[in-house]
């Protein structure tokens, strides 16, 4: 998968520190070039082109409506209308990398985000923010809880857990905080982790220094998160945010997409059904083009009995997986871990 592939290649480069970060300073050994997010290798390798990209991408009804991956850096604050939140960078960090494609599991790298060349700390790190899709999560996790605890039991034992998860509040809302470290590297991760409209968005904070790791923390409280009842008042509040509710009896028409070619593999698809039934936005997570439009023309024509909160009907976000077969999708969940 390709988050998999991701933290590995952010694990291997946070491993393969600069000799001068390993030992304090570079009058103690000389600075040797290499490859990763610290690197001061001017002409670092490349992965080769291929390996992370499949040819599956996201992709959508229509562009105004915002969607997980749509978030920015601009003005040193990464902003992200889906998740309603804005997080502004430390002083001196800077985006290195915008995500790649999210997974067919629902796994979005947002941003990472590393000091610039203006940092004059001693020690180096990295912020990655991320999400998971919790409909499609290939861990038995649903809801933010489950996820954490669910890390928490797959950490090996190369890892320490330095502090077990809890609840905290940071701007406003509630983070569970889990931190572990790696003996041998001695790198230590912060991870916070929330739920927004069925997803976890998870801060993955990593350095040696745990000064700055907690320095960075504080800084989160910073974010400015959508106050819901300012967003009720304007009239642009998130819809309900409901697991397998394309299924059964509130399905009143349905279209089947017809696929030319890859007819297997998992295509997980967002959709937004307003207060009168009708598909009102789709976000194909992960698909071929052809995939893409034959779901987005075949779900426009879906109708659903419209769902009511206090007897008002309202809008509906809800989760369908497309192309591999269920029973497959169930046995592969037993068997892939985050």
């Amino acid at each position: 998968m390709r988050h998999k592939f991701f933290f590995g290649l952010f694990l291997f480069s946070l491993l393969y520190l600069p000799a001068s970060a390993q030992t304090g300073g570079a009058a103690d050994q000389p600075e040797i070039p290499q490859g990763g997010d610290f690197s001061i290798n001017p002409n670092p390798q490349k992965v080769p082109s291929g390996i992370l990209v499949k040819g599956a991408m996201p992709d959508a009804s229509d562009s105004s409506t915002p969607i997980p991956e749509g978030g920015t850096v601009t003005e040193k604050v990464y902003n992200n209308s889906y998740f309603g939140f804005s997080y502004p960078l430390p002083a001196d960090w800077r985006q290195k990398f915008a995500g790649p494609p999210p997974s067919d599991s629902g796994y979005y790298v947002l941003a990472q985000i590393e000091p610039a060349k203006s940092f004059t700390g001693p020690n180096r790190g990295s912020i990655l923010i991320s999400a998971q899709d919790l409909f499609f999560s290939l861990s038995p996790a649903r809801n933010m809880i489950d996820l954490v605890e669910y890390k928490k039991s797959r950490l090996s034992s190369d890892y320490k857990l330095e502090r077990q998860p809890d609840v905290v509040k940071i701007a406003g809302r509630p983070f569970i905080r889990m931190d572990y470290m790696s003996p041998v590297a001695e790198l230590h991760w912060y991870v916070l982790t929330t739920e927004i409209r069925c997803h976890t968005v998870e801060f993955m904070l990593t350095s040696r220094d745990t000064a700055m790791l907690e320095s960075l923390v504080q800084g989160m409280d910073k974010m400015q998160t959508l106050d819901q009842a300012s967003a009720n008042a304007a009239g642009s509040s998130s819809p309900v945010c409901l697991r397998d509710y394309a299924s059964g009896d509130n399905i009143l028409q349905r279209v089947e997409p017809a696929f030319s070619a890859h007819k297997f593999n998992p295509v997980p698809v967002r959709i937004t059904i307003d207060r009168y039934g009708k598909v009102k936005h789709v976000h194909v997570i992960s698909a071929f083009p052809e995939q893409t439009r034959a779901i987005i023309d075949a779900l426009l024509q879906w109708e659903f009995k419209p769902y009511k909160v206090n007897g008002q009907p309202v809008e509906v976000e809800t989760g369908i997986m497309f192309g591999m077969p269920s029973q497959l999708r169930k046995a592969s969940r037993g068997k892939v871990s985050d």
